[in-house]
């Protein structure tokens, strides 16, 4: 029996999340050294996410991959 490709997790869980678990918000809020020890996990204040883009390709590798292309071609 196969299963559906709804319920199938093939990386779902790598992309941008805007809402994050209290867990990841204590550490991102370590990181930014606004955590204190000792302090309540309940009203934790807001964390700004940041959306990862992807890397445009430099304009030396679409030269290279130009010339590979002209090069099979003929």
């Amino acid at each position: 029996m196969s299963i559906d490709k709804s319920l199938s997790n093939n990386g779902k869980l790598i992309r941008h999340r805007s809402v994050l678990t209290r867990s990841e918000r204590v550490k991102a809020l370590t990181n930014e050294g606004v955590w204190g020890e000792g302090r309540s996990v309940f009203g934790l204040p807001k964390v700004k996410t940041i959306k990862m883009r992807k890397k445009a390709k430099s304009t030396k590798e679409k030269v290279e991959e130009a010339s590979s292309t002209a090069g099979k071609k003929e």
